[in-house]
């Protein structure tokens, strides 16, 4: 029960990084603490599965570098496991003339952040690609592809137990503390000072702690003593599924232009490795933060969420947005009306409700998302042995490597290890 490090947290960026510390420092000893009896059961396995090529984000910020490079990793990674993918490109399409200003720019974007294959097309060109869009333009992204995540984390699980590592599950984190007294003192105090102890009483003592904890990353920041911002707030994210006599419809991805605002909104087309074609997602805020389903509710988690003064500042500014998006996750009509912008034929009869997921949003206290990566400690003595991921969003998964990679030389320098 003594560990050089603890990493909180076994979604994909959790084992990701546990992975690259043991293989980094194989003479040192590592846990990962989930409180879930399986692995990747959150973000990580309720995602669109896309492997991004890292087109949308700020050219030089850590989205875009660890994009490019996390997509470039995940491909070499399946191909030495043996993990299956498809590389079926991506279209993000004009379908007004208003947005082909905005497509030429994302165009830019990517080409400055170092994106490979990308191309304009036009109307032609897109049919080609995808016989049953319609669009005036279209961004062509040949190197974005799909994977099945949690059979990528569950690879990292892997590695991670094979040189050495111990997965914890159910062990859920409440409460961190400096050990006041220990047998294994020695002539520099204690070589195992922090106590984590989770809900059933059970306790590790370690040197030091990297949480990676998602939906929960601001309630174990104040655990450990360090900083509640940025919050989070989660939205939840329904999919429609296409009927499996429909999905010829669809070959690759199939994108909206975003809206600068709010990146992550707009309707998607991708299609699945199981041969599914995922509709959405929506974005409306979820009344519990692991709450998948219309209904869940978690009185804590709603006060918590409704409380924030951040909310509230973001919800007022963008009234119509978020209203519009609670209308289409009502009704069924509405979303499709969205999707046959780019797919005329889809109809109402085609599509079935599908599963959901739930996004951790970094939210600040003025009511601004957190665009980036975000990764802090603290001072005292907790809050300098710990390392929290505070924000990971996506394209974490895609990104997962390379961000496992800069956690472990921000550890390194950090503990000195």
């Amino acid at each position: 029960s003594t560990f050089d490090v603890a990493v909180v947290g076994a979604g994909i960026v959790g084992l990701a990084s546990a992975r690259e510390l043991v293989r980094r420092h194989p003479s040192l000893t590592f846990a990962v603490l989930e409180k879930e009896k399986e692995l990747a059961h959150h973000q990580s396995g309720h995602n669109s599965g896309v492997i991004h090529s890292g087109i949308y984000y700020t050219p030089g910020s850590l989205k875009a570098k660890l994009c490019v490079q996390g997509a470039a990793l995940c491909y070499e990674y399946c191909d030495q496991k043996g993990i299956p993918y498809k590389q079926c490109g991506k279209l993000i399409v004009a379908v007004e003339q208003d947005e082909i200003p905005r497509l030429k720019a994302l165009y830019e974007r990517g080409l400055q952040n170092n994106v490979r294959g990308l191309k304009l097309i036009g109307a032609k060109e897109i049919q080609a690609k995808e016989p049953f869009c319609r669009g005036l333009m279209a961004l062509d992204s040949p190197y974005t592809g799909i994977v099945n995540y949690k059979q990528v984390a569950q690879s990292y699980a892997e590695d991670f137990q094979e040189a050495g590592g111990t997965i914890l599950t159910d062990f859920e984190v409440t409460n961190m503390e400096m050990a006041k007294e220990s047998s294994s003192e020695s002539a520099d105090g204690l070589k195992y000072p922090v106590i984590v102890r989770n809900s059933k009483g059970e306790e590790i003592y370690c040197r030091h702690i990297v949480t990676c904890a998602g939906l929960y990353s601001d309630r174990l920041s104040e655990i450990s003593g360090c900083s509640p911002e940025p919050r989070i707030v989660p939205f939840r994210g329904d999919y429609l599924v296409l009927k499996p006599e429909k999905c010829y419809m669809v070959k690759g991805n199939i994108y909206p232009v975003p809206n600068p605002r709010f990146p992550f909104l707009g309707f998607h087309f991708t299609p699945r490795m199981d041969g599914s074609v995922w509709l959405g997602p929506n974005a409306v805020l979820a009344f519990k933060r692991e709450g998948y389903k219309l209904f869940d509710f978690s009185t804590g988690d709603f006060l918590d969420a409704v409380t924030y003064s951040g909310l509230w500042k973001l919800v007022l500014r963008n009234l119509s947005y978020g209203l519009s998006e609670m209308y289409r996750a009502c009704f069924l009509s509405a979303q499709v009306k969205q999707l046959q912008k780019f797919i005329p034929e889809v109809t109402i009869n085609d599509v079935l409700r599908g599963p959901s997921g739930v996004r951790a949003q970094a939210l600040d206290s003025d009511g601004n998302l957190v665009d980036d990566f975000v990764f802090d400690g603290g001072s005292g003595d907790i809050g300098s042995r710990i390392l929290h991921v505070r924000n990971a969003p996506s394209p974490a998964a895609t990104s997962s490597l390379a961000i496992a990679k800069m956690i472990a030389d921000e550890v390194k320098q950090r503990f000195e290890l």
